[in-house]
């Protein structure tokens, strides 16, 4: 199928959201690394039926979530991340973006898995963390959570480190997803890199909880 052919079944292919072309302007390298991570969420939830993405931004990552589970929803609390998401959406990977808010009420529908990547470090560990993984929970009894490690920070770009307040060590992140699920099964990043090597030495954490 060429260009002009994909086209007219599907309708123009749209450029990038803002967040994605501001990635592939600046540092391309780490799109790659986000789509591992994405990918290794499609590959743990293939066949689910309902799946909830918590902190979509403009949906880059979203479709790869998409080929592989039933429904795809995709919430953020940012309504210009979601407007985005839209506009450059298109019809072969259909998710369903809408705006809201997980540190203030759950979901109001319920899912059969969710996930969140680069949001939890976000998240004010003493005001709104609790709240977040427990409204989380409530929304599906199987999750997975991406972070950056703390042991990471020294080495983040200064808008990065910014906004990371809630970066965690692995013993850390176990003990936190514990008081939510019951078991907590943690993975390291290196890059694209998926391993169980040494805890410290991870730049990223991959937490799947059941």
């Amino acid at each position: 199928m060429n260009a002009k052919e994909f086209e007219m079944l599907y309708g123009p292919c749209h450029e990038a959201g803002g967040m994605t072309a501001y990635e592939w302007e600046r540092d391309p390298k780490r799109l790659g690394f986000i789509l591992a991570r994405y990918k290794f969420v499609s590959k743990m939830l293939e066949g689910y039926g309902r799946v909830l993405e918590v902190g979509c931004a403009d949906g880059f990552g979203s479709r790869v979530v998409a080929q592989t589970v039933g429904k795809l929803v995709a919430v953020d609390l940012d309504e210009e991340s979601i407007e985005e998401a839209k506009r450059v959406a298109y019809s072969p990977w259909p998710v369903d973006f809408r705006v809201h808010d997980l540190t203030e009420s759950p979901f109001p529908e319920t899912f059969n898995a969710a996930y969140c990547l680069d949001v939890l470090e976000h998240i004010d560990p003493i005001v709104d963390e609790q709240s977040f993984l427990e409204h989380l929970r409530a929304c599906a009894p199987v999750a997975i959570i991406g972070m950056p490690s703390l042991e990471s920070q020294p080495y983040a770009s200064e808008l990065s480190a910014q906004g990371h307040i809630n970066c965690k060590t692995g013993p850390q992140l176990r003990a936190t997803l514990l008081r939510h699920w019951q078991h907590v099964f943690l993975f390291g990043m290196n890059d694209e890199t998926l391993h169980t090597g040494f805890s410290p030495m991870c730049q990223y954490r991959l937490a799947v909880c059941t």
